[in-house]
């Protein structure tokens, strides 16, 4: 399955088919979730079942993640596994709540097939701002509030209740939490990145014009569903617990959250493990805790982004390589040694000959995009033939 390329909607649905017993309940779900990053908005892993020719991006984990989220909430509440059924409600309930400005969202969603469709939309749910350019170079944040649409989906499909009201509301409470997570400890820079990065994640409340009179323990006091408040306490967990010590203050703010959402002592003490779990497993791997700088962040970026492309297309790629010896000569020679500088030249001018043929590679035109070639020199190991139409399904 490749989400970076269209027709993934209808693979994952082929291959859901028999998959139908993945997930025992929605607790289940939901821990499998909370494991993979998803709930803490951190996507770094996505279901087994998603089997990748290639690792995933960040953007696709998420995408994956989201469409698993939106389908077992579906097949649980509704007890129904179709999945045509499935894309047209989902698709409807994202009109329905009117993310955005859904009128400049009609302008993308071409297609004549929902799928199509709901795979654009998936898109602008998952990056946050940032133009084409600024998303080659990995300079676009991935949404960390995902979690939200898929509660509000699971109301959607079991009351007619105003969602955005709803929506607007889960989001300030989340929020809040965060910020009232943050007084209770001496913050940190990667307290204020984490901040940031929820505060930029929201999709339904205008935190400079929103405002309720109720106090934010009236709030917590509100008609949340279970699953909303595990939510949120986990929510609390992760602001609390991302430098890895709990002091006192912390953990009495924690138990008094879980209070509020009338958690016990026990579901408390478990949300806490779950996110200790979590950060000892995957420290290393979350971006806000990377205090990099611009320069290798703009490197890291480019490489991901590039692997991405190459590692895509790496079918047509590696069939024009072996039609051009003398060029794959030079590559087997380039990750081995240096070359002269007379066969530099060689290697960039056939190389942007044979990217002039693959349209998504068109970035290595652009002025500059040369200094991208280093890039695709370390990939040559990699390249597999089977990878340009994986979301293909055979009949």
């Amino acid at each position: 399955m490749n989400p970076s390329a269209a027709g993934w909607i209808k693979k994952f649905g082929h291959v859901i088919k028999d998959k139908q017993n993945h997930y025992i309940d929605k607790n289940h779900l939901y821990h499998s979730l909370l494991e993979h990053g998803f709930i803490y908005g951190v996507h770094l892993s996505s279901p087994s079942f998603a089997k990748a020719e290639h690792i995933y991006t960040e953007d696709e984990v998420a995408k994956i993640n989201l469409l698993t989220a939106l389908y077992f909430t579906y097949s649980f509440e509704t007890q129904q596994n179709d999945f045509s059924k499935f894309v047209e409600t989902v698709f409807t309930y994202y009109k329905k709540l009117d993310v955005g400005n859904f009128t400049f969202l009609q302008k993308i969603l071409s297609g004549s097939k929902t799928e199509d469709q709901l795979e654009k939309l998936l898109d602008s749910r998952i990056y946050l701002g940032g133009n084409t350019f600024s998303r080659a170079f990995g300079n676009s944040l991935t949404n960390s509030l995902l979690y939200v649409d898929v509660l509000i989906f699971r109301e959607y499909l079991k009351s007619d209740k105003n969602l955005l009201e709803h929506a607007e509301l889960l989001e300030y409470v989340t929020i809040n939490i965060a910020y009232q997570a943050l007084n209770s400890k001496q913050t940190r820079k990667s307290d204020e990145k984490l901040l940031q990065l929820l505060a930029s994640s929201l999709s339904f409340v205008d935190l400079n014009a929103t405002q309720y009179r109720k106090s934010f323990q009236e709030l917590l006091d509100l008609n949340f569903s279970d699953m909303e408040k595990q939510y949120l306490l986990d929510i609390a967990c992760l602001t609390v617990w991302e430098d890895g010590t709990l002091e006192q203050e912390e953990s009495n703010y924690i138990h008094e959250i879980g209070r509020a959402l009338k958690q016990d002592k026990k579901n408390i003490e478990n949300a806490i493990k779950n996110v200790l779990v979590f950060f000892d497993k995957n420290r290393d791997k979350i971006p806000y805790l990377k205090d990099d700088n611009l320069a290798s962040k703009f490197y890291e970026g480019m490489t991901k982004n590039v692997s991405k492309l190459i590692l895509r297309n790496s079918k047509r790629l590696g069939k024009e390589l072996r039609e051009s010896k003398e060029l794959m000569s030079l590559l087997v020679k380039a990750t081995t040694t240096d070359l002269t500088k007379e066969e530099r030249k060689k290697v960039q001018k056939q190389l942007l000959d044979i990217f002039k043929s693959i349209p998504s590679l068109a970035i290595f035109m652009l002025p500059g995009g040369a200094v991208l070639l280093p890039i695709f020199i370390k990939l040559i190991p990699q390249l597999l033939p089977s990878a340009f139409d994986d979301n293909r399904i055979e009949e």
